[in-house]
């Protein structure tokens, strides 16, 4: 992570405000390739998205976004997520990722939402799931442990 994860006010004054665009805008390659977050319509947490640049296609010929585009998509709101939903303000560090692509990602808006399945006070497992045109066509699942950090 960039500067300003580590000012435990900071950290702590954004996720009370649950503003993820600012912690989005620390982070130079979630920008590059496009992700951005809203609240979820049905009012239940966020909801991820990542925009069709073309720089992210990684078959030309379908086309098709990159799979590690993809990743890194499903990582960044895995992350951010946990950092929103947690007891307390921490700072989580990937131990595992573990992913599955299910279908040609298009060049299209791509989406994902996240699940906190498990936050003991050391651990977390979080599931991501992303989709284009309807969530219940899935493009890739993936699953997320974290080892956490100290309360900020």
């Amino acid at each position: 992570m960039t500067e300003g994860f580590h000012d435990a006010a900071w950290l702590a004054r954004t996720r009370a405000q649950g503003d993820v665009a600012a912690w989005l805008e620390r982070l130079p390659y979630a920008r590059h390739i496009g992700i951005t977050a809203s609240p979820d319509a049905g009012g239940d947490g966020l909801v991820f998205r990542l925009e069709p640049h073309q720089h992210n296609i990684g078959n030309i010929l379908l086309p098709a976004l990159h799979g590690g585009v993809v990743a890194a998509f499903m990582e960044t709101a895995g992350t951010l997520d946990l950092m929103l939903s947690a007891r307390e303000p921490r700072l989580p560090r990937i131990v595992d990722f573990s992913i599955d692509y299910l279908r040609t990602a298009r060049v299209v808006p791509t989406f994902a939402r996240c699940r906190l399945l498990r936050e003991g006070r050391r651990l977390a497992n979080v599931q991501v799931m992303a989709w284009q045109e309807a969530e219940s066509q899935p493009v890739a699942t993936a699953r997320l442990h974290f080892v956490l950090g100290a309360n900020a």
